[in-house]
């Protein structure tokens, strides 16, 4: 059928005003300054609590678009896993992307372990902590805390009371408590107690996973969560997830829907263990985690622990010459992440901003905490990056007006660091 000519008044006519368009809210689009306007012409050094700077290779690879579902995305997917699976020390397959940052791994491991009715033991020693037990309430649990004060570490003999008082379904507990810089240095002894009565284990590993020991099978734990952005020094926004079989045997068999349609472990089963759909994957993103693990393989993962160990143990040593308080006794004291203690006078977001504004270098406050927080992960952990950081906490600490010994401080780094 031939098509209708336009009559002049309708080749003239306003789109705007047609009743198929109707008139947009706003008649002008707002104009904004460039991102390079906004940005600082002198980069800030990242070293607070997350995220952390990223090599080139990782950068560049989250520049690239690839078809999610293709055949190079198999093959990655596929070495994803393999490379996961050595960071994370299991042999279980039930290895998984989660297009999402850790507290989004975290929920998936909750979501899926635990249903309506699960009686749930949280440890909770800080903020993330905590945040599991929000999650379990969240799907109505019944959820028992065990509450660890102070700046403490959880103690086996505590955990395996409650275990015996409470019968949990489900264990949840931090290896490193970001928050508050607390290391849960017996967890492998909580882990396999909570196993040996029939307990699924879920770790937030957050702020810990490859740069200290985790051990996934060892220890016997059911689910680890990590961000990308931390220890594996990706790019924020994709984590990972690891199930032990008994977790995936749990999830199999569960009979009460999940109420998170994204997070389901059986949906996400179709993209990462089947070459299917769930939903579109953040493409950059994983080639980025890819090019993140690979460098973790290439390195080994005794001597990558080895240079996180020496390296926050320098800047431990140089803020306490500096003299500065560490906010953890030794015995509780996460590496990953190291607190000191507020001087009197002074406030955290006051030194955080100051050193960010004058020496361009970031460290983190905390949740409440009189403490500022110097992260120790990844990338962070390079010589040149702690000199920097502890001259710029020195020189912030002094123009603020706290006496500190910057000498005694930068010697005591540098004899650290070649021990």
């Amino acid at each position: 059928m031939p098509t209708r000519p336009l009559r002049a008044a309708e080749e003239t006519a306003d789109p705007a005003s047609s009743t198929d368009h109707p008139p947009l809210v706003y008649s002008q689009p707002p104009r904004v300054r460039l991102l390079s306007d906004i940005l600082p012409d002198d980069p800030l050094l990242m070293m607070g609590a997350g995220p952390v700077p990223i090599p080139d290779v990782v950068a560049h690879a989250n520049s690239v678009v690839i078809n999610h579902l293709g055949a190079t995305m198999s093959t990655i997917i596929s070495q994803v896993k393999q490379m996961a699976g050595y960071v994370f020390q299991t042999k279980s397959e039930w290895v998984l992307g989660v297009a999402g940052p850790g507290s989004a791994a975290m929920e998936m491991a909750i979501c899926n372990l635990v249903s309506p009715g699960s009686k749930v033991l949280c440890v909770v020693n800080g903020f993330f902590s905590a945040r599991m037990a929000e999650m379990s309430r969240r799907l109505d649990a019944d959820v028992v805390t065990l509450d660890v004060e102070g700046n403490q570490a959880a103690s086996a003999q505590q955990v395996e009371q409650a275990i015996e008082q409470h019968r949990p379904d489900v264990l949840t507990i931090v290896q490193g408590e970001t928050s508050n810089t607390v290391f849960n240095r017996e967890l492998p002894a909580i882990a396999r107690a909570a196993k040996k009565r029939g307990c699924l284990v879920v770790v937030d590993a957050v702020c810990t996973l490859s740069t200290m020991p985790l051990q996934m099978d060892d220890w016997q734990i059911d689910a680890v969560i990590t961000g990308g952005q931390k220890g594996l020094s990706s790019i924020p926004g994709v984590s990972l997830i690891a199930f032990s079989n008994d977790a995936w045997e749990h999830i199999s068999r569960r009979k009460t829907p999940n109420t998170h349609w994204v997070l389901d472990a059986r949906l996400a089963e179709n993209f990462w263990h089947k070459g299917s759909y769930h939903y579109t994957a953040p493409v950059s993103g994983v080639l980025a985690l890819h090019e993140a693990l690979r460098l973790v393989c290439a390195e080994t993962l005794p001597v990558r622990f080895a240079r996180h160990s020496r390296s926050s143990f320098a800047l431990q040593n140089g803020i306490e010459a500096m003299g500065l308080r560490l906010f953890a006794p030794p015995a509780s004291r996460l590496n990953s992440v190291v607190g000191i203690t507020v001087p009197e006078g002074l406030t955290n977001t006051g030194i955080c901003a100051h050193i960010s504004e004058r020496y361009r270098v970031e460290i983190s406050g905390s949740f409440g905490l009189p403490i500022v927080r110097i992260g120790q992960m990844g990338e962070q952990c390079r010589a040149h990056n702690l000199f920097r950081t502890l001259h710029a906490l020195g020189s912030t600490m002094r123009d603020l007006g706290a006496k500190v010994d910057m000498p005694a401080s930068m010697a005591t780094l540098e004899y650290s660091l070649q021990v």
